[in-house]
């Protein structure tokens, strides 16, 4: 059964019983997402746990996850809907000689039955519950569609030229996240609320761990984190993210490696660092240097 979301309190609780760390701005920000309706824009590193809100989100309001994953050259046929084209030429040619009037036929072909929902406009069509909507990775589509998404964000309305604006049936719990590789709008911005999240402090981050992977041993779990948190201060051009640390958590476990010392560091670099570049710096440095 759902668990209804009535504080900010039960926020935490609930996000931690699925094994998200949430803490208070974070449950804050998504308590007044699901009370007011208004969507939530999270901003922050990669691999700290954005997309994972949304996912923790549906699965407390036990309801459907629809995510849009946004990329460059993101257009409408792949977020919002397209015809399906031979499906309409099939309908044409068995309609000739129906005695039907060319506008009679035009509406017939340009009818639901032959359009192809795509993210945005399945989020409205919803009919038994509110989904989650999630709009990943949104700095890394164009302006143009950031443009378009305004009316979403706005109205929960969707207008497609041949049939009209198609209103949210229920509105859905809208989630954003950008990496920060752009600046975003200022309208799509007033149109959120708005969250960032940064990198965990030392403690957040064992918590995290624990929470996530509660199997592995105390002392490997806090070498893990000690690690992960001193290569951050390090200039790097990927930082690892919360999501590099479970990895390399996992990795080591997998390989039953009790202790973090220097061979199972070096064995393990690859999980948390993803540039060639900043593999040599760290090695240039000496790894020894970021153990605790």
């Amino acid at each position: 059964m759902a668990q209804p979301i009535r504080d900010i309190d039960g926020v935490m609780a609930s996000f931690g019983s699925f094994g998200y760390v949430a803490d208070r701005p974070l449950a804050t920000a998504i308590y007044l997402l699901v009370q007011l309706g208004k969507p939530l824009l999270i901003e922050g590193h990669a691999g700290v746990g954005k997309t994972e809100v949304a996912k923790v989100l549906a699965s407390l309001l036990e309801t459907e996850l629809i995510r849009l994953q946004c990329y460059e050259g993101l257009d409408l046929n792949s977020a919002v809907y397209e015809w399906n084209y031979q499906k309409q030429l099939l309908a044409i040619r068995i309609q000739e000689g129906s005695g039907r009037s060319v506008e009679e036929r035009e509406k017939y072909v340009f009818g639901p039955n032959f359009l192809l929902k795509r993210p945005l406009l399945q989020s409205i069509l919803c009919e038994e519950a509110s989904p989650v909507l999630l709009v990943d990775e949104i700095d890394r589509a164009d302006e143009a569609f950031e443009a378009f998404l305004l009316e979403l964000l706005s109205d929960f309305q969707i207008s497609i030229p041949e049939l009209g604006t198609i209103k949210a049936k229920r509105k859905p719990y809208v989630i954003l996240t950008s990496n920060s590789t752009r600046e975003l709008s200022d309208a799509l911005k007033r149109r959120c609320l708005y969250h960032w999240i940064d990198y965990p402090s030392l403690e957040t981050e064992i918590e995290i761990v624990r929470a996530r992977l509660p199997g592995i041993e105390e002392e490997l779990r806090s070498q893990v984190v000690h690690f992960v948190q001193s290569i951050r201060r390090v200039n790097l051009s990927k930082p690892p993210g919360v999501a590099e640390t479970l990895d390399l958590s996992r990795s080591l476990t997998l390989l039953k490696k009790p202790k973090l010392d220097r061979e199972a560091a070096e064995q393990t670099l690859g999980s948390i660092l993803k540039s060639a570049d900043d593999l040599a710096k760290i090695r240039a440095q000496g790894i020894e240097k970021f153990l605790c």
